[in-house]
């Protein structure tokens, strides 16, 4: 079969996206019109130890499955900056000072890449293509997850490379008490783990005072059970992408050559 672009459906509406979580690697060709993924999405589950070759040879593999040759945005659970990784969460350590760009051109050879950290691909997407409340005001974008991830944006213009989740909130960083990941080993019960999500996002607002928090990741498939029993003032909402919108960010991210 011959090698999809952006150029094989008419029109550069369309990229490739790839988000890097930690249980997980997934990979989509988008349509930047509607935010919907054409054709299926791969997952490959992400190499442990996640060291930045195995990684990137993960990638490599998805892109290739999808036997896409156009440009490829890469959301990562990394600060991003100058094109090289300056924090390392959920994956090894040795991303930390990696050059991703020269990384990916490496294993995928020489085409456009774009890389930015994942909640902030995540909460692009949800101005584009989520709720309307995300494009007004000062909103707070946080993803739940092995983490849990950040994106501040203003009037819909995002504010890079924020770490919320590592804010330590009486004696222990955000991710460690109240991340997805925490609920589900911990056994903890929605109302118990909405409990201490509240307590985080209280201390969020407490700081921040934003417009709104709009919450993501997989477990905001589940958001009836735990987001009505959150105690905060602001507005919170479920993102509209759920777990989709890494791959829809990063594929935006490629399309317009974003290089935080």
């Amino acid at each position: 079969m011959t090698a999809l672009t952006s150029e094989t459906f008419g029109s550069d509406a369309y990229s490739f996206g790839v988000d890097v979580g930690g249980s997980g690697i997934k990979g989509a060709v988008v349509d930047l019109s509607t935010g919907e993924f054409v054709g299926e999405r791969m997952k490959v589950t992400t190499p442990q130890p996640a060291t930045p070759q195995a990684v990137a040879a993960v990638i490599a593999e998805v892109v290739q499955r999808a036997e896409w040759a156009g440009p490829v945005g890469v959301a990562l659970p990394s600060v991003i900056k100058g094109r090289s990784a300056l924090t390392a969460a959920n994956i090894d350590q040795e991303w930390i000072g990696t050059n991703v760009y020269e990384l990916l051109r490496t294993n995928l050879g020489d085409r456009d890449y774009a890389v930015l950290n994942d909640a902030d691909a995540a909460g692009l997407a949800e101005v584009a293509f989520g709720d309307p409340q995300t494009r007004q005001g000062s909103v707070v974008f946080l993803t739940f997850g092995t983490g849990i991830g950040s994106a501040l944006l203003v009037d819909g213009t995002l504010f890079p490379n924020t770490e919320l989740g590592h804010m330590v909130i009486g004696g222990r960083e955000a991710e460690h008490f109240a991340s997805s990941a925490v609920r589900e080993r911990e056994d903890l019960s929605y109302k118990v783990w909405a409990s201490r999500v509240s307590t985080v996002i209280k201390e969020y607002e407490r700081l921040l005072n934003p417009t709104a928090f709009v919450v993501g990741g997989g477990i905001s498939r589940k958001a009836d059970k735990w987001v009505p029993l959150l105690e905060v003032n602001a507005d919170v909402f479920p993102a509209r992408l759920r777990n989709r919108a890494g791959i829809v960010g990063a594929a935006m991210a490629a399309r317009d050559h974003v290089n935080p």
